[in-house]
């Protein structure tokens, strides 16, 4: 969903896989995975001259990622467990959105 790529897009063959994609890519150049479009909707939400991601918000696209890369680890043995998968994206999303903000 984060890339816009699908598992299926034609760049994944000969055991290359969207997991291998954004492992390649995680931490350090996450944006140049990231759908351009989920950029732009950023940018749209941005003030005048302030052109690029906050620490803030890449730390928690790192965060998300991590756990799509934890839940699609090739060994079912290796992947997170789905509550832990739950709990994790609770706690992105309430930094994200503090509830104060929505009362």
């Amino acid at each position: 969903m984060f890339t816009g790529k699908r598992p299926t897009h034609n760049m994944f063959k000969e055991g290359f896989s969207i997991h291998n994609f954004v492992m390649a890519a995680f931490p350090e150049r996450i944006t140049e995975i990231i759908d351009p479009i989920l950029l732009q909707e950023r940018c749209r939400h941005r003030t005048p001259g302030n052109i690029t991601f906050s620490d803030r918000h890449l730390q928690h696209l790192n965060s998300i990622l991590e756990i799509g890369l934890a839940c699609s680890a090739e060994s079912p043995s290796e992947r997170m467990d789905m509550s832990d998968v739950v709990s994790k994206l609770c706690s992105i999303r309430d930094k994200l959105l503090p509830w104060s903000l929505l009362s």
